[in-house]
């Protein structure tokens, strides 16, 4: 294993591979690297992405569909709120979406009311009831592919939760854009065809899926049109007799029988006694603005607000966007942060999650002081966690005042790869993110503990994000992201630049990101992240940067507390996606 210590990089061999350059050595050229990493970063937002900020003074919704976000806005003309919004861009995007969005998953949702009130909507997966914590000890991948993998969806009746007690409209009238969609289809973009054809094997070992997915067994190209009659026939069973369809009825009925067939352990009790539940938010302040959050099962909503916390002690606009000092203790607010994700926190029906003392501002300070004393890179414990990068997120306002943020999965693309008969939905693949196998890294480098293992109708934690921003009363932000342990990160240097750098909206989305999250021990960035010379001041303290792809897809609105006006900013890594207004 590569080390690091200090100035040197030590090879297995023991040899020098690279020598880091002390910074007081490069005094002389910190004007002209603070010139390039802005002509370059400048060059990344103008010559890298294509989204442009929509502005409206009516409504906005932002997706990483155009499809599903329009279907968020022509609710909002109809008279529909923000939450009748929302859901109907949920189901829209459960046909528009299939590899992320879905009705086979789960997820979180983030309200404020136009009263006033704020709440969080739980309608994440769960554990079978004949699960058990040593079931993937020797079960190589069935923890993420096929029917030992799906945990009870939550999407369904979270979705019409919402609807029932926020919403204006009635059922049929916010499903119907999602079944016409299934029905008519839509034209697939060049990223959607790619997208596709990257799974195109496993699509085939599966008929259910190959029916639908793979055009007389090829992958569909760019300009074809994608129909999906199954999962139309399901939408408007849902749209008709409600989520009993889906919990007691033929599709539950479905959806056990295939898994009894192939090896699974789904019960139709699994799904009778499957609830959402409605829980307090995590709210916490960072200079001057009020963050409200998603709660446990959820890490994202602690683990963010622990880190902001920890940040609030050091002047980072002072210190300068990208400077070594700011990436440095950015980093190591993360490693804390995602520590203690780790180690603390789980399912609150299962588990005691110390969230007053997480949040704590005086936590914090001593976290902060413990930061401050060292500038090179600590030698401790690495701490890894276990998620999935392949979620989906999308927000949306309205002028009355309600603002909804919604981040829902799968977990992987596509879930377990697997579809149930012919209710022409994929199933997740959540039981993956629980410990499957404590104190030991899965496939992606993570490890979690005891606080996490599987036990019967548990929740698996996240680190999904829905949030909104306040600020004297009054909506600034509201966002979310995809991306697995980066969805934090990315909710994370969003805030930053927005609050600390002042960034627009969109530059916030769009510039380029770093994470950290303990092990593997490097910090994982996009290209443009650093320039040349702030990666070798940090190689100098001992930190090591690794160029990773996938990172997510903020998607935000931003609200000036002048006019009025809302700004939405789709994030462009995801280029079928769309902010759009009214």
């Amino acid at each position: 294993m590569l080390t690091a210590y200090r100035g040197d990089r030590v090879q297995n061999d023991g040899s020098q591979s690279i020598m880091s350059i002390n910074p007081d050595e490069l005094s002389g050229f910190f004007m002209v690297k603070r010139i390039v990493l802005l002509f370059l970063l400048a060059l990344f937002l103008t010559q890298s992405f294509a989204s442009q900020p929509h502005h409206a003074k009516n409504g906005i919704a932002v997706s990483e569909q155009r499809i599903a976000s329009q279907v968020g806005i022509d609710i909002l003309r109809a008279g529909g709120n923000a939450i009748d919004a929302a859901v109907a861009m949920g189901y829209a995007l459960a046909v528009v979406n299939p590899c992320c969005g879905n009705i086979g998953g789960g997820g979180f949702m983030t309200v404020h009311l136009a009263n006033g009130k704020n709440l969080f909507i739980n309608f994440r997966e769960k554990a079978p009831l004949h699960a058990n914590r040593n079931m993937f000890r020797n079960e190589k991948n069935k923890s993420t592919k096929g029917y030992l993998a799906v945990g009870v969806p939550g999407t369904v009746l979270g979705l019409d939760t919402a609807l029932q007690n926020y919403g204006t409209l009635s059922r049929k009238q916010i499903m119907l854009p999602a079944i016409r969609l299934a029905q008519k289809g839509y034209i697939l973009t060049p990223y959607e065809a790619r997208q596709l054809a990257q799974f195109r094997d496993d699509f085939r070992e599966q008929p259910d899926v190959a029916a639908i997915f793979l055009k007389n067994g090829q992958p569909y190209k760019a300009g074809d049109r994608l129909v999906q009659r199954n999962l139309a026939n399901t939408l408007a069973a849902i749209a008709e007799q409600g989520p009993s369809v889906f919990y007691k009825g033929w599709i539950a009925h479905t959806i056990v029988d295939s898994s009894k067939k192939h090896g699974g352990i789904l019960t139709l009790k699994d799904f009778a006694q499957y609830n959402v539940k409605e829980t307090a938010l995590i709210e916490c302040h960072y200079r001057g603005y009020l963050l409200i959050t998603a709660a446990p099962p959820s890490s994202g909503g602690i683990a963010l607000c622990e880190m902001l916390n920890i940040l609030e002690s050091f002047p980072l606009a002072q210190w300068g966007y990208r400077s070594a000092q700011s990436i440095r203790t950015i980093v190591e607010a993360m490693r804390y942060g995602f520590a203690d994700r780790n180690r603390k926190l789980g399912d609150p029906d299962f588990v005691n999650n110390p969230v007053d003392q997480l949040i704590s501002k005086n936590y914090a300070r001593q976290l902060s002081k413990e930061i401050q004393k060292s500038h090179f890179a600590p030698q401790h414990e690495a701490i890894t966690f276990h998620e999935t990068t392949d979620t989906t997120h999308y927000s949306v306002m309205d002028n009355k005042g309600n603002a909804v943020s919604v981040t829902y999965t799968l977990n992987g693309f596509f879930g377990a790869r697997i579809i149930a008969g012919n209710t022409g939905f994929f199933l997740n693949n959540e039981m993956d993110d629980f410990a499957t196998k404590p104190g030991e890294p899965n496939k992606f480098g993570l490890v979690q503990y005891d606080k996490n293992s599987i036990e019967p109708g548990k929740r698996p934690l996240s680190s999904m994000t829905p949030t909104i921003v306040m600020k004297e009363g009054k909506i600034v932000m509201v966002l979310g992201s995809p991306g697995g342990p980066r969805i934090i990160s990315s909710v994370l240097l969003t805030l930053l630049n927005v609050i600390d750098y002042d960034m627009t909206l969109q530059q916030a989305i769009d510039a380029p990101r770093f994470h950290y999250q303990g092990q593997p021990d490097f910090i994982e960035i996009e290209p443009f992240a650093f320039d040349f010379l702030t990666q070798k001041q940090l190689q100098y303290y001992g930190y090591y940067t690794s160029q990773q792809n996938n990172w997510g897809a903020v998607e935000a609105i931003r609200v000036d507390s002048n006019t009025g006006t809302f700004t939405g900013g789709n994030d462009s890594r995801r280029p079928a996606g769309a902010a759009i207004g009214y």
